[in-house]
C-alpha cells in the first residue's frame, strides 16, 4: 500500500469514525440516563438524511407527517394523564410545552418543501424535525416503562426499531438517495485531496462533543442529567425530574445532524441507519455504555478498521467490523473481574 492510498483510507476512516462517534455519544447518554439500549438511534440518521434529500427535491418529508401523528398521540396522553391525576387546569400548559414546538416544526417542514431554500436551511429543517421526535418518542413509549427492567426496555427498543424501519419504508420507499455536499469544495493537503465535507464532519463532531462536555459540567440541565445517571433515586429526592431528564437525553439532535452530514458521502436507504447505529453501538460498548472518551476512541477505531477492511477484504468488511465487539467484550469482562477481585 502506498502512502497516498493510506492517506485516503485514513481520511475516509476518520470521516466515518466521526459519525460513529456522534452516535456512540448519543447511545451512552441515553443509556446512562434512562437505561435504554436505544437501538433505533440509527433510524434517526436515515430519517434525517432522507428528509433532507426530499426537501432538496421540493417534496414534503414523510417525517413531518409522522411528527404530527406523534404530537396527536402525545396530546391525548397529556389530556388523559391530567384528567386521571385531577389536574385539568395544568393540561393546557403541558400541551403547549410538549406539543407546541413539534407542531410548529412540522408546519415549517411542509412550508419549506414549497420554497427553494439554500441547502443549509433545508438541513436545519430536516434536523429540527427529527430532533423533535426524540422527546415525543420517550414520552409516548419509554416514559410509561420507566420502572421496567433493562431487558424489557431492550425488547421494547427492538420493537421500536422494527416499527420505525417499516415507517421508513412507507415514507421514503425502497429506493435510495444522495444529497449534494453542503460545501462543494476540496483542498490539497500534503498531496492528498481533502473534501470540505470531511472537514465539516470532523469539525461538527468536535463541536458537539465539546458541547456535551460543557453542558454536563457547566449547565444546570447537564448537571441534572449527570445526577440522574449516577443516582436516579437520589436525583428524584433532590427534586430532579426523571421524566424531564429522559426527554432531554432522548433528544435526537445528534442523530439528525449525523444523517444530514453523511447524506452527501453515500447513498442512503430507509434501512441504512441500522448499520450506522450498530457501528455506533460497537463503539459505545468499548466505553462500557458509560465512558464518553472511550466510546469516542472506539468509534474512530471502528471507522479506521472499516476503511482498511474495505481495501484489503471488501467482502468481509462488515464481518470484521462487527467481530470487533468480541475482543471488546472480552476486555470489558476481564477488566470487570479485575476490579471485582
Amino acid at each position: 500500500m502506498s502512502p497516498f492510498v493510506a492517506a485516503l483510507l485514513i481520511q475516509d476512516g476518520l470521516s466515518n469514525g466521526a459519525i460513529y462517534c456522534l452516535l456512540a455519544l448519543a447511545l451512552v447518554l441515553v443509556f446512562s440516563v434512562t437505561r435504554v439500549i436505544f437501538i433505533p438511534q440509527g433510524e434517526f440518521v436515515s430519517y434525517a438524511a432522507l428528509s433532507f434529500i426530499m426537501l432538496r427535491d421540493g417534496r414534503p418529508p414523510g417525517t413531518a407527517g409522522l411528527l404530527l401523528v406523534m404530537v396527536a398521540i402525545a396530546a391525548v396522553m397529556v389530556v388523559a394523564g391530567g384528567v386521571r391525576a385531577g389536574e385539568v387546569g395544568a393540561v393546557p400548559r403541558e400541551l403547549v410545552r410538549v406539543c407546541g414546538i413539534p407542531l410548529v416544526l412540522a408546519c415549517v417542514a411542509y412550508g419549506a418543501a414549497r420554497v427553494a431554500l439554500p441547502p443549509v436551511a433545508d438541513a436545519v429543517v430536516a434536523i429540527a424535525v427529527v430532533a423533535a421526535m426524540g422527546p415525543l418518542l420517550y414520552r409516548i413509549v419509554y416514559r410509561p416503562l420507566a420502572g421496567a427492567s433493562t431487558l424489557v426496555l431492550l425488547i421494547v427498543a427492538v420493537a421500536n426499531h422494527l416499527i420505525m424501519l417499516g415507517l421508513g419504508l412507507y415514507f421514503f420507499g425502497p429506493g435510495g438517495g444522495r444529497a449534494e455536499p453542503l460545501v462543494d469544495m476540496a483542498f490539497v493537503l500534503g498531496g492528498v485531496r481533502v473534501r470540505a465535507q470531511t472537514l465539516i464532519i470532523l469539525g461538527t463532531c468536535g463541536v458537539l462533543a465539546l458541547a456535551l462536555w460543557v453542558a454536563s459540567e457547566r449547565t444546570l440541565y447537564g448537571k441534572a442529567l449527570r445526577a440522574a445517571s449516577v443516582n436516579p433515586v437520589g436525583a428524584r429526592l433532590m427534586g430532579i425530574s426523571a421524566e424531564l431528564s429522559g426527554e432531554i437525553a432522548f433528544g435526537a439532535l445528534i442523530g439528525g445532524v449525523s444523517g444530514v452530514l453523511i447524506s452527501a458521502g453515500t447513498t442512503i436507504y430507509y434501512d441504512s441507519g441500522f448499520l450506522f447505529g450498530l457501528k455506533g453501538f460497537v463503539a459505545a460498548i468499548a466505553g462500557g455504555l458509560a465512558s464518553f472518551p472511550l466510546a469516542a476512541g472506539g468509534a474512530f477505531g471502528v471507522g479506521l478498521l472499516e476503511s482498511f477492511s474495505a481495501f484489503y477484504a471488501s467482502g468481509l468488511k462488515e464481518v470484521l467490523v462487527f467481530a470487533l465487539i468480541i475482543p471488546v467484550l472480552l476486555w470489558r469482562s476481564l477488566d470487570a473481574r479485575a476490579e471485582a477481585g
